[in-house]
């Protein structure tokens, strides 16, 4: 055991873990360890007799270090770097740790220790700081079982346990069906219309698979969107749109048991736990309190989007005809066709945009903006550990007073070992050290972006440029917090909250002023023009209220498998249809979003999807005092700077009234879409 590299020090700087020394053998062992520590641990708490604040809550919130540690990189390879072998150990791994978690959740010494001291809060002279943290913490306790009799204690286990298999389970089968799909195209012609970077790509795909003469073409999203977006052939699309939005539908990877089944769990574990759903028993620890306070929300915005989106729809279907389409409009046509009359009425293709986004430079962007906002700035350095040769790392400091602020990761290229979408990750969370001092954290941005061909780097499109500036603001989050306790540190937030920092950064992406930043052509080194970034901010709403109701419909069909009786559910399709058929601009032919919705079955949001809803009214607020004021403006990126630091050690409403002076206004975001009063 002294020779994992997961238990003995991090030979690394800054604490930073040593991804490049770390095998998959090494974590089931080490978990053991950690757990037999962590448990030690709790022990001695257990066992104060004289209890105060510092012996029983800090003592807990320093607790288990070591397994946080292991955990967190298993689970970062498990999203980043998970191999055939990593996926053979991680049900065993999950399993040993939802035990783990059950164990401490449901040990009676302990929470009676926690309940002493949070009945006899006053005597203590707590900070807001503290009582937060002894509120959360006895919360927590009760929310996870501690009030129930052993029985049901016995039985919560057995829930949650099967719920880690069985979530283990869909993110298997998402990765495996999203992998399996591979459409090889045996003749060029087929590819009309794609862009030359989708067909290169496409093209060195097929080699790297040893095909030296076709084009290869799969479900991650530089290879489908080009496809979807601009192939002529009707055929083509219609393959990948029906491989896409079927996955894990039928067949090796099939996740419908897996969505029935992790319902019927969170049911179940919600009414024994007192709730009468799992959405109230989530929401109780949200913004927005209660299932029918976002129902209230998604109806309102429902109603307002709808006949808009309807509208698009009539108006795409009068250009079609206009340019001698297809009468009968399928799911498959709809991005093909948007994307010519966005070209027709605004004068310009998004793919005339590719050439001045060379990641790199996006990226540097990103930064650049981090700088002019916080006075902080990105260093390049080499001698972290990386997992893969597309990683890249950087130290991050404060000019004002030259100290590091944290250790950032960027991880943008897709591959097999790696899921799909876009994420942040802690791999380091930030705290206070015993003498006080601030212990950097260490940040991951991971994503799926246009790879580098032979001939050309990484030119990504206008979505991924405004996806990695999204999960910068949530890096940011995570690298200028400054809390005391690490369960209050970064995103440590409640779930509708945090999605503001993430979604406020997309808002510079778009402006004038930061393009001139990073936006120039990978050859000739010539600025975006002045008339595309017109053009450019010109479409910004085109078919706005499509994208809005859509966001809207799978925020309900999350809300709808939460707050349903799993026993009036017959079959995934049918539940889903009904659920989303007000929401259908066109029938679904066959596709079905649940059995790879991985943001709430594998991901953390179940009950919460709407929350990016619920954020983007924050966002929308809080960019308008930027542009009040002025983008980089000191005094707002100051103040929104404290936000940031302050992680959930504060409520967040209170954070939001200390930036803006005021509670947000829900209009902010219909404005900025150009929906208010249509």
């Amino acid at each position: 055991m002294e020779n994992n590299p997961l238990i003995k020090p991090t030979p690394y700087r800054n604490d930073v873990p040593p991804f490049d020394l770390v095998k998959t053998e090494h974590f089931l062992p080490a978990l053991d360890f950690a757990i037999a520590e962590a448990k030690a641990e709790v022990e001695k708490i257990k066992n104060v007799t004289s209890t105060d604040f510092v012996n029983v809550m800090e003592a807990y919130e320093n607790s288990g270090r070591l397994l946080s540690r292991v955990t967190s990189v298993f689970f970062h390879f498990d999203g980043a770097n998970n191999t055939e072998e990593l996926q053979a150990i991680a049900p065993e791994f999950k399993v040993k740790l939802t035990n783990h978690g059950s164990d401490v959740a449901l040990d009676e010494k302990l929470f009676a220790q926690i309940k002493t001291i949070y009945d006899q809060k006053e005597k203590f002279n707590l900070s807001d700081e503290q009582e937060l943290l002894l509120n959360d913490t006895y919360k927590s306790f009760v929310r996870n079982g501690a009030l129930l009799d052993e029985s049901e204690k016995a039985e919560l286990r057995k829930i949650d346990e099967r719920m880690a298999e069985v979530t283990n389970s869909f993110g298997d089968n998402l990765l495996g069906r999203t992998n399996e799909f591979m459409l090889y195209i045996d003749n060029e012609d087929e590819l009309k219309g794609l862009p030359e970077g989708a067909i290169t790509a496409a093209k060195e795909s097929a080699k790297e698979n040893g095909f030296e003469d076709k084009w290869l073409f799969t479900l991650h999203g530089p290879s489908i969107i080009p496809v979807l977006t601009y192939a002529e052939n009707r055929s083509l699309r219609e393959k990948m749109w029906r491989a896409f939005s079927t996955k894990c539908k039928d067949g090796q990877y099939d996740n419908r048991a897996n969505v029935l089944e992790l319902v019927k769990l969170r049911s179940q574990r919600a009414k024994l736990l007192g709730y009468e759903t799992h959405a109230d028993y989530i929401l109780e620890e949200r913004m927005a309190k209660t299932k029918d306070a976002v129902l209230e929300m998604l109806n309102g915005y429902k109603k307002i989007v709808k006949d808009k989106a309807l509208q698009e729809f009539d108006e795409l279907k009068d250009f079609i005809r206009s340019i001698g389409g297809e009468d009968n409009v399928k799911p498959w046509d709809i991005g093909f066709y948007a994307e010519k009359m966005k070209a027709s009425i605004y004068g310009f293709d998004e793919e005339e945009l590719r050439p001045y986004f060379q990641f790199e430079k996006v990226r540097q962007g990103a930064f650049d903006v981090a700088s002019k906002l916080y006075n902080i700035r990105f260093e390049k350095v080499n001698d972290y550990p990386l997992y893969h040769e597309d990683v890249e790392t950087f130290d991050v400091y404060d000019n004002k007073n030259n100290l590091l602020i944290g250790v950032f990761y960027t991880d943008y290229f897709p591959r097999k070992t790696k899921q799909g979408g876009a994420w942040m990750n802690d791999y380091v969370v930030q705290a206070r050290n015993p003498d006080g001092t601030r212990k950097p954290p260490v940040v991951g941005n991971h994503g799926n972006f246009t790879k580098p061909t032979q001939d050309k780097p990484s030119l990504i499109t206008l979505n991924e440029v405004l996806t990695l500036f999204h999960e910068f603001g949530h890096g940011l989050h995570g690298l200028l917090s400054d809390t005391k306790y690490v369960s209050q540190a970064g995103t440590s937030v409640k779930w509708d909250f945090v999605e503001l920092p993430s979604q406020v950064m997309e808002n510079w992406a778009k402006e004038k002023e930061v393009l001139n930043l990073f936006a120039s052509h990978f050859e000739t080194g010539e600025m975006l023009p002045e008339e595309l970034i017109k053009k450019t901010k010109a479409s910004e709403n085109f078919r706005s209220a499509s994208m809005f109701l859509r966001q809207v419909q799978l925020s309900t069909l999350d809300m709808m498998w939460h707050v349903a009786e799993p026993e009036d559910i017959g079959d995934v399709e049918s539940f889903e249809y009904e659920v989303c058929k007000d929401f259908y601009i066109l029938p679904p032919e066959g596709g079905l979003v649940s059995p790879s919705f991985s943001h709430i079955f594998d991901g953390g949001y179940s009950a919460g999807y709407y929350s990016y809803k619920w954020a983007e009214v924050l966002d929308a607020d809080a960019f308008e005092a930027f542009k009040e004021k002025g983008l980089f403006d000191t005094e707002t990126a100051g103040k929104f700077r404290e936000l940031l630091s302050k992680g959930g050690s504060k409520d967040p409403e209170k954070l939001y009234l200390l930036f803006r002076g005021k509670r947000p206004d829900p209009e902010a975001l219909l404005r900025r879409e150009g929906l208010l009063n249509q």
